[in-house]
């Protein structure tokens, strides 16, 4: 039986097609249940990162209540290794890990130096910081 472009992207399958083509169907709710657990994991990823940022605008009100500069180059570089090292522990390309730590510092020093220009007020970032 040959495929067209549209029975690739079904993504349900009805009792009829399950019974007549069961290893179909198996992988029908073998997605369903990964999708599941990316949402799941997805859902874990944005509460911890929100958390991060919570803890990085406290670090920024102590800064900047300090006279420090939003950043820090000595931590950057201990953060590049530590998170290279974690990824490749964990089975992760290093380059992912690498954009994650880009995507998360740079916010940091953002909000950090939002903070500094308010004169250590962390009220200049969002209702949830």
């Amino acid at each position: 039986m040959s495929e067209t472009s549209s029975d690739w992207q079904r993504t349900t399958i009805d009792s009829a097609q399950a019974a007549a083509h069961p290893e179909t169907a198996q992988a029908v709710a073998r997605i369903k249940a990964l999708r599941q657990t990316i949402d799941n994991i997805d859902s874990a990823v944005i509460a911890l990162l929100a958390e991060r940022f919570k803890a990085t605008s406290q670090v920024g009100v102590l800064k900047a209540n300090a006279g420090f500069a939003p950043e820090d180059t000595k931590r950057e570089d201990y953060q590049i290794e530590r998170l290279h090292r974690i990824a490749i522990d964990a089975g992760l390309d290093p380059e992912i890990a690498e954009m994650y730590r880009e995507f998360v510092v740079t916010e940091a020093k953002k909000r950090h130096q939002r903070i500094a220009d308010a004169g250590g007020d962390p009220g200049v970032l969002d209702v949830f910081a």
